[in-house]
């Protein structure tokens, strides 16, 4: 039983309670109509209902739910992966430097021939149209392009030279070089790479010491021996040297200044009599800065005396 008709009993017992508590009397009861009693009961019984049914609040109803179908996708057809093709006709393997290996020391201006050793590791063959030509860093005044010697064929080894000329100021320096192909495509990357080192001065000495003998004359001395002595040095500097003799004699110390590098002679005259005996020489030793004996030279007798 909802809940309106519960508190619609209630309602319709209560008036009748009531009702019945207030009937008149006996005398009172005569000329009362009986069905306009129960009619009265009735509209009042309905007039609560309605206003039961006013105040009785309706609930809303939610609207159906409509379920949406489930999309199965559809299976994708898996793609093929398209691969760039790779062109093997030109390829080059470095196999060694044959001449000027990494790091190779350079005089500033010195001239070199660095020479690569390669394989042709493709399927064409290389024509006399190919050349070696120069890419990016230093040239070092190397020919480019330079065309290759004959034709290489695959798998065979080839020697590529090409002749350069290291800077004029000290440093590392690279340079990278390619073959190009008949179609002016490069391939087959190669280096050279050398270090330019000024060399330091060399400390100041005598290089070398000449002789040559002829003769001299004096009151009472004809065809004596003189030893002439050219001393070299390789730049500016004091030399100090003395004479030596065979016969164990040796002259003082002497001094030549030399203002650059260069030659000076010095002369040594002796007086070697004609009773003389035995073979005779005459030699010079470098003091300073050698301290070096420079050998020496043989010697004939005067004539007189």
């Amino acid at each position: 039983m909802s809940k309106n008709m519960k508190a619609l009993s209630i309602i319709v017992f209560l008036i009748l309670f009531i009702f019945a508590c207030t009937l008149p009397s006996a005398d009172q009861e005569q000329g009362r109509d009986p069905n306009a009693v129960f009619t009265a009961a009735a509209e009042t019984a309905s007039v609560q209902l309605t206003r039961a049914a006013i105040s009785s609040p309706k609930t809303a109803t939610s609207p159906p739910v409509l379920a949406l179908p489930t999309l199965t996708p559809s299976p994708i057809a898996p793609q093929s992966t398209i691969k760039p093709t790779e062109d093997n006709c030109d390829k080059a393997k470095f196999l060694t430097d044959v001449t000027v290996p990494d790091g190779t020391e350079f005089a500033p201006g010195e001239t070199f021939t660095k020479t690569w050793r390669v394989r042709n590791i493709g399927t064409c063959t290389w024509t006399a149209d190919y050349a070696l030509v120069f890419d990016n860093g230093k040239q070092m005044s190397g020919a480019s392009p330079q065309l290759l010697m004959g034709s290489v064929a695959p798998g065979n080894t080839v020697d590529i030279s090409v002749n350069l000329t290291a800077p004029a100021t000290d440093g590392d320096y690279t340079g990278n070089w390619q073959i190009r192909n008949s179609s002016n495509v490069l391939f087959a990357k190669i280096y050279v790479q050398i270090k330019v080192k000024t060399a330091p001065s060399p400390a100041f000495a005598v290089t070398s010491v000449n002789y040559s003998v002829s003769t001299w004359d004096s009151a009472g001395h004809v065809n004596c021996p003189k030893v002439t002595a050219n001393i070299t040095t390789n730049g500016a500097g004091t030399v100090k040297y003395h004479w030596l003799r065979s016969d164990g004699s040796s002259s003082t110390t002497k001094t030549l200044n030399f203002g650059s590098a260069g030659t000076q002679s010095v002369e040594y005259k002796w007086a070697l009599g004609s009773g003389a005996v035995g073979s005779f020489w005459v030699g010079i030793y470098i003091d300073d800065p050698n301290h070096q004996d420079f050998g020496h030279t043989t010697v004939t007798k005067c004539t007189i005396p």
